[in-house]
């Protein structure tokens, strides 16, 4: 009586459209930024200083206005990517990656060793989305 081996199978590698490369990658740029604030609490003095109103230009209107515009854009990437028209889509993602690594560079300096790690983390997806963008395939006609 003969016995069937089980065979090795191959898994299946399905590609990924643009668009959800895209998304995921603006989802973790977001995810990096939220954990970055969150371990920012934990800096010593960081609570209390906030408790007690010594936020600086981040506890003015501008300064929470001008924070909620700085994540409210990559946030809003995550759904654009997917919903703008491709071409739409592409130069946003360029122009938007490209300027949101400058901003995370811009931070990094005399930062504590956790945010310039995320902030790298960041920079790197940031310039990914901008290369993938820019690398957006045609179609030929």
């Amino acid at each position: 009586m003969e016995t069937s081996k089980p065979t090795a199978s191959t898994l299946r590698d399905v590609k990924v459209p643009v668009r959800f490369k895209l998304s995921a990658l603006w989802t973790a740029v977001m995810l990096c930024y939220i954990y970055g604030d969150l371990f920012s609490l934990f800096k010593p003095g960081t609570v209390r200083d906030i408790a007690a109103g010594n936020t600086g230009f981040l506890g003015t209107q501008g300064g929470l206005f001008a924070s909620a515009l700085l994540m409210a854009i990559p946030s809003v990437m995550v759904a654009l990517s997917i919903l703008l028209a491709p071409a739409i889509s592409r130069y946003a993602n360029i122009v938007l990656g490209l300027l949101y690594t400058a901003v995370i560079l811009a931070t990094l300096p005399h930062a504590w060793a956790f945010y310039i790690f995320l902030g790298t983390v960041e920079a790197v997806l940031t310039l990914s989305i901008a290369w993938i963008a820019l690398r957006w395939p045609r179609t030929t006609s």
